[in-house]
C-alpha cells in the first residue's frame, strides 16, 4: 500500500481532494452498484433547517441497518455524507473468504499478526479461539499483518466463531486513498476519546467564544430555536482535537431529543462543525425514526424527560471553559500530511501500529478502508469492550480516601 501526496483541493466545511460538488457527481452514478434505491432530504423535518439527507440501501446483510444519514454544512455536502456512508457500508460487508481459519498461537510464528487481546474483547472471551484472519497493511511498520476479520467486516457471518460484536469503526471512505484514510483514522481516534468520557462521566471543559462563521451560524440557530446546546472539549492526550454536541430541546422536552454528537479533525473548526452537524443528524434520526437503531428514542420516552436527564446529567455539568482558539490546530494543504501527524501523534502515546485494510468494492471503485489501531477504545459503541486506557482513565477519576489522622 503506497500512500501519495494528496493536495486538499476542498477546505471549506470539510477538507477533501476535490469539492462536494465533483464528489456528488462521480458517486451519484454508483448507487444502483451500491444497493441504494433511494436519498431523500429529510432536513424540513426538524425546525432547525440544518442539512441532512437519508439513503436508504434494502440490500444490507442482514445484522446491518439499511438506512442511513448523512449531514453537512450545505445540502450537498449532506446529500454526499449520506451516499458516502451506503457505499461503505456495502464495501465492508464480506465478499470472500478469509485468508485462514486459525488460533492466534498457531499464526503468530509464523507472519505479523494482531493479537485479539489488543482489540480489547469482552470479558470471558478466548483470545485464542479459532476465528477467520484477514490481511491489513500498517502504515507506519509498512508491512502486511493478520488481524481477524471481526475487526475488520461488519456484518460478520455467524457461521464464525464469535470474539466480538462487528461494528462501523473506523470504516471510512474517500476519493482518495488517503481521504478515506484520514477519516478513518480521525474517527477511531473520535470514539476512542468519547469511551473514555463515558467510562469517567468526565465531559472536559465548555468551549466558548467560536469564531467560526460557519459554526457560529450553526450554534445561533439552536439558540433561536430554544434549543439549549453545549460545546465541549473531550480531545484526549493524542491530541487531535475532539469536540462533543450536546443538545437540550427547552421547547418540546422530548427525551428522544436529548441527543450528542462529536467530532474529530486536525483543526478546531472541523471539528467543532462535525460536532454541531452530527448533533443536528442526532436530532433527525430520531425525529425521522426510519433507522433499526433508533429503540433507545422509545425507551427515553417511557423514562420520561426529567429522569433521562438526570441519567445523563454529566454531559450538563459544569467543569469550567476553554476558548475555542485555545484548542490545539495542525494546518496542512496535504491530506498525507494530515495522516503522517495524526499517525505521529499516535505513536507518541505509545501506538505503534496504524492498520489500514482497503474495502474497494471491485464493481463501484470509490476507496473505502477500515481502520485499526490496537488498543484504542470502542467503550462507547460496546460497553461490553473496556481496554486499559478507560480503566485507569476511570481509576484516575476516582475520589481519593483521605489518609488517616
Amino acid at each position: 500500500m503506497q500512500l501519495k501526496s494528496c493536495p486538499k483541493g476542498y477546505m471549506i466545511e470539510t477538507h477533501r481532494a476535490v469539492s462536494p460538488e465533483s464528489t456528488l457527481e462521480r458517486i451519484e452514478t454508483l448507487l444502483p452498484q451500491a444497493g441504494i434505491t433511494r436519498v431523500a432530504d429529510i432536513t424540513g423535518l426538524d425546525r432547525l433547517g440544518i442539512p441532512v439527507f437519508s439513503c436508504i440501501r434494502p440490500t444490507a446483510e442482514g445484522g446491518a441497518i439499511s438506512v442511513y444519514n448523512g449531514k453537512g454544512a450545505t445540502p450537498v455536502a449532506a446529500r454526499v455524507s449520506a451516499i458516502m456512508e451506503g457505499i461503505e457500508r456495502c464495501s465492508a460487508e464480506m465478499r470472500s473468504d478469509p485468508e485462514m481459519i486459525a488460533r492466534y498461537c498457531e499464526i503468530s510464528g509464523e507472519s505479523p499478526a494482531i493479537n485479539p487481546v489488543d482489540l480489547i474483547l469482552p470479558a470471558g472471551m478466548d483470545p485464542d479461539a479459532q476465528v477467520p484472519w484477514v490481511f491489513g497493511y500498517d502504515i507506519i511498520n509498512q508491512e502486511e499483518v493478520l488481524l481477524p476479520a471481526h475487526a475488520v467486516y461488519h456484518p460478520l457471518s455467524h457461521a464464525y466463531n464469535p470474539l466480538h460484536r462487528t461494528n462501523t469503526n473506523g470504516i471510512a471512505s474517500g476519493n482518495t486513498l488517503e481521504e478515506a484514510i484520514i477519516h478513518g483514522l480521525l474517527e477511531v481516534i473520535e470514539r476512542d476519546a468519547w469511551s473514555l468520557v463515558e467510562a469517567t462521566r468526565y465531559t472536559g471543559n465548555r468551549i466558548i467564544k467560536v469564531s467560526d462563521p460557519i459554526s457560529s451560524d450553526i450554534i445561533d440557530r439552536f439558540a433561536r430555536e430554544g434549543i439549549n446546546l453545549i460545546l465541549r472539549d473531550i480531545t484526549s492526550d493524542i491530541g487531535i482535537p475532539t469536540c462533543a454536541a450536546v443538545a437540550d430541546d427547552t421547547v418540546l422536552c422530548d427525551p428522544a431529543l436529548l441527543v450528542t454528537g462529536m467530532g474529530t479533525h486536525t483543526t478546531p473548526e472541523i471539528a467543532v462543525l462535525r460536532a454541531l452537524t452530527e448533533v443536528a443528524q442526532s436530532r433527525l434520526t430520531q425525529i425521522h425514526g426510519a433507522r433499526e437503531d433508533t429503540v433507545v428514542a422509545e425507551m427515553r420516552r417511557q423514562i420520561g424527560y426529567e429522569r433521562t436527564k438526570r441519567m445523563n446529567g454529566y454531559w450538563f455539568r459544569e467543569n469550567g471553559d476553554v476558548l475555542f482558539e485555545r484548542l490545539p490546530s495542525h494546518s496542512s494543504d496535504d491530506l498525507l500530511d494530515d495522516i503522517r501527524h495524526v499517525c505521529s501523534r499516535l505513536a507518541s502515546c505509545g501506538f505503534d501500529r496504524v492498520i489500514v485494510s482497503d474495502l474497494t468494492h471491485p464493481e463501484i471503485g470509490l476507496p473505502v478502508v477500515r481502520v485499526v489501531v490496537p488498543g484504542l477504545e470502542v467503550y462507547a459503541m460496546d460497553q461490553e469492550r473496556m481496554g486499559d486506557r478507560c480503566k485507569n482513565a476511570r481509576r484516575s477519576r476516582l475520589p481519593r480516601a483521605k489518609p488517616l489522622a
